[in-house]
């Protein structure tokens, strides 16, 4: 896998964002599937709003799952910047692990998510075991890129902000 020292491409910048999106608005709105989902098991019915929050679950997991493979494959091709020179190696393998936590997630919540839908359980419970570790995870990204950038003030955040040139 290629490495660029410059920072990532504005592709690479624009999928992260997106991604990132994607996968907020299915943490907000994701418990709608689960009432979709709960309510056509036990004979219910759902209100217009959780059938259309549950539907765009439903597709915005796909988008996330395409997204994640075009990026994974937009990576193998252009690489990704080296890390903060500054950084101690020990910070530098959590971030590579964390970084591969993400992408392992992003590609296995959609699939389990879809087994949940088709198959059912036990999928939907694991499907919905991810969600705690996403936003765990999400938190602990968030706050390394704000250390990174403003008590380290590596540039490790502006990489993932401006394209490289």
């Amino acid at each position: 896998m290629a490495k660029s020292r410059q920072g990532y491409s504005s592709l690479q910048i624009a999928m992260h964002w997106v991604i990132a999106a994607l996968v907020l608005f299915q943490l907000f709105f994701g418990e709608s599937m689960t009432t979709v989902v709960d309510a056509k098991e036990e004979g219910g019915v759902v209100s217009g709003m959780d059938e259309t929050l549950g539907l765009a679950h439903y597709w915005v997991g796909i988008a996330v799952l395409a997204l994640i493979v075009l990026r994974i494959v937009i990576r193998f091709i252009h690489g990704a910047p080296m890390p903060a020179n500054q950084s101690p190696r020990w910070m530098q393998m959590l971030a590579s692990a964390s970084h591969g936590l993400f992408y392992l997630l992003l590609v296995a919540t959609p699939i389990v998510g879809l087994l949940a839908f088709y198959v059912g359980d036990p999928w939907g419970d694991i499907h919905s075991l991810n969600k705690p570790v996403f936003i765990v995870l999400i938190a602990i990204h968030a706050l390394a890129s704000i250390y990174h950038q403003f008590w380290l003030k590596d540039g490790t955040l502006t990489k993932m902000i401006a394209p490289a040139k």
